[in-house]
């Protein structure tokens, strides 16, 4: 006989990029459905050994660069432009107010909107594990980036790793 499954908390973990955004979707359809909650995990990276591999191409400085152009590009991504100086929890919070703007009708619940620092598979894993989530639902990219190959995939090890069910929402490159 197959267990009834019940999802009444979902962690949708971003790195704030356009595959993770549009993996929301799916959250937000799994909310709806078995009227769970949402919370939002984004974990700045502050580990400088997660790095090594990037810091032997590349120097420090260029290396800031890239790490800001990819806040920069993810904050317009989300929330466009004109907000382009807000800080990534401000970020993330006007995101899920756009969304639910659309579901009007069908509304979803966020629980809450969590940015950590460290590695994102160890919060990813932490987070799920101590506030009892039933699913894990992240972005993955259709083919890996150098900072992929360089690192690995967060989204591949947290799979791997998890105790819970994950929803890898696994979109191409357009």
């Amino acid at each position: 006989m197959f267990p009834d499954v019940q999802i009444k908390k979902i962690l949708y973990a971003t790195d704030l990029s356009e595959y993770a955004k549009k993996a929301f979707s799916y959250a937000v359809s799994l909310a709806r459905h078995y009227q769970a909650t949402i919370t939002i995990l984004h974990t700045v990276i502050d580990n400088p050994d997660i790095y090594s591999g990037v810091l032997s191409y590349i120097d420090q400085e260029k290396w800031e660069a890239i790490k800001k152009q990819h806040v920069d590009e993810a904050r317009e991504s989300l929330i466009g432009k004109k907000r382009s100086g807000m800080p990534i929890r401000q970020v993330l919070d006007i995101f899920c107010e756009d969304v639910k703007s659309q579901f009007h009708d069908q509304p979803f619940e966020t629980d809450k909107i969590i940015v950590t620092r460290g590695n994102p598979v160890e919060e990813i894993l932490r987070y799920s594990e101590e506030n009892n989530c039933d699913i894990i639902v992240m972005g993955s990219r259709g083919q890996g980036s150098f900072l992929n190959a360089m690192i690995g995939s967060t989204s591949l090890k947290v799979l791997h790793r998890s105790k819970k069910p994950v929803l890898l929402v696994r979109l191409e490159d357009e």
